[in-house]
């Protein structure tokens, strides 16, 4: 490795060289010149730099600082190798994410490296705790990790309790409107217990075991609260339950949920209503009278925008027609009736329920047109129901569309934070891995929400940023060369609220 060295003459000037270390010996490469002032020393280091980088083709690593008579100037030789990086500059950007949300106040630093880990590169425990020590140089045992996960479950509480207060303070949070949906998380296994069950999955794992993810997001989609329950348990039987606790823990006394129309029926509105919970949910309007059916299609039908409201058992229902919609439904029940046809060819080729087609009886299959014309009808149309009285339709239909946000999180949580397959197997560590999964996903509605984009794209910002080391194995001496932080990562760093 080559140096440029400014030592001291007899004379008392400083003397500029360019030098390297040769078994343990400095060999002068040029003598540059002597210096009996600061502006000709300046002068001579940059005609060291000069002649280093016009004669052997060298580039300085490090950026000058000429006012430091002190300074050593390092250039890459073929006597150096780089031993490593270090993603000091990503590490410290979550700590300061992590002190935002209070998650620091839990006094848990190995919770907090797994959490971060889970952002950045999601993988079993195992794969955790190799990749912290490879990435970071973090050091954890298998054993510790696995025993001290163990008590994660029990931490749920606070960790709430700092999501609330940080969307309160932040994000405007204020219990009146939540938006609640579920989802399923299989396991990579195929025995199931008390706990762990095969049910209705959303990701097409019918055959294994999966437990049943009720989350609770506010307006932005950030996340609020949750629970877990079996694997087999009905969506619509979560609602109630994880509300009412809701409602009653932070003593809420006007709460509205919205909710898709899996959660609606007889016995989960007369619950709401019992306890004093108000509701935005998705209707099915195919379920409905024929003649109210028709009544709603002829206030609608064909004008973009329209909404219209009747009452009934499950509350008001509102509907409303889109031109779009209707495009998109129109295409949908075409692709299905050219279907029909299709089979209606060959009865004796269908071996599934082909929607319209019905059997009249055993041995006769035809077209269904009653479905045909009750689908017509209802082309582009959208219903919704709500108990509430002092709010106006388009209201309603703005708030039931913000649910999406429900199933974007669920998106990040399943692409981003891989939170299935589970690999867990007692319930402990399940709930602990949940926990882990839903504070990853707090940090990444956040970033998102203040970044303006995807959570993939601001962690392939950060990565960008890395310091390296470098060894010179004439002298054995390392070099860790800081990272360059570019405008766009100096402008993301802003807009999370975070220094480097």
């Amino acid at each position: 490795m080559v140096h440029i060295r400014t030592t001291k003459t007899g004379s008392n000037s400083t003397a500029v060289q360019v030098v390297r270390i040769e078994y343990g010996n400095t060999v002068i490469i040029k003598h540059i010149g002597s210096a009996k002032n600061e502006q000709e020393l300046i002068l001579l280091k940059k005609q060291a730099e000069k002649y280093v980088s016009d004669y052997t083709g060298q580039f300085n690593l490090f950026n000058s600082s000429f006012g430091n008579r002190e300074s050593n100037y390092v250039f890459q030789s073929k006597h150096s190798r780089c031993i490593g990086i270090k993603y000091r500059l990503l590490y410290a950007v979550f700590q300061q994410l992590f002190s935002l949300l209070k998650f620091d106040q839990i006094k848990n630093q190995l919770l907090l490296d797994l959490v971060m880990m889970r952002l950045i590169e999601p993988s079993s425990k195992i794969q955790t705790i190799k990749l912290l020590e490879e990435i970071f140089e973090i050091t954890y045992s298998k054993s510790n990790v696995f025993r001290e996960i163990n008590s994660y479950s029990d931490l749920k509480e606070k960790v709430e309790e700092k999501v609330i207060n940080f969307a309160k303070n932040n994000l405007s949070f204020d219990f009146t409107v939540v938006f609640y949906d579920v989802t399923t998380l299989y396991f990579e296994s195929f025995k199931d217990d008390d706990f762990k069950k095969c049910g209705f999955s959303k990701d097409n794992k019918f055959n294994q075991p999966q437990i049943v993810i009720g989350l609770i997001v506010n307006a932005n989609g950030f996340p609020i609260s949750y629970d877990v329950y079996q694997g087999n348990i009905f969506e619509g039987h979560t609602l109630i339950p994880i509300l009412k606790k809701f409602k009653e823990k932070y003593k809420v006394d006007n709460l509205t949920v919205v909710a898709d129309a899996a959660m609606i029926s007889k016995e989960n509105i007369q619950s709401l209503k019992d306890n004093n919970l108000n509701y935005i949910v998705g209707a099915r309007i195919s379920n409905l009278p024929f003649k109210l059916m028709k009544t709603i299609s002829h206030k609608v039908y064909g004008i973009d925008g329209a909404i219209c409201k009747e009452k009934t058992k499950y509350g008001h229902l509102i509907c409303d027609f889109s031109q779009k919609r209707y495009l998109k439904n129109k295409y949908e029940m075409d692709s299905q009736i050219t279907k029909a046809e299709k089979y209606l060819a060959t009865p004796e080729k269908v071996t599934k329920r082909i929607k319209f087609l019905k059997n009249s009886d055993k041995t006769k299959v035809e077209i269904n047109k009653g479905l045909i014309e009750k689908n017509t009808i209802l082309l582009g149309i959208k219903g919704y129901y709500t108990n509430l009285d002092d709010i106006d339709n388009k209201t309603v239909i703005r708030l039931y569309h913000n649910l999406w946000n429900v199933e974007k999180a669920f998106r990040m949580a399943k692409s981003d934070l891989k939170t299935r397959p589970i690999y867990h197997r007692k319930e402990k560590t399940i709930k602990a891995h949940i926990l882990i999964c839903f504070m990853a996903l707090a940090v990444g509605e956040y970033i998102e929400l203040k970044s303006k984009s995807s959570l993939q794209r601001v962690l392939k910002i950060m990565k960008t940023a890395v310091d390296v080391k470098i060894k010179d194995e004439a002298t054995g001496q390392i070099i860790n060369i800081p990272t360059y932080l570019s405008t766009q990562l100096k402008t993301l760093l802003q807009k999370l609220n975070v220094t480097y």
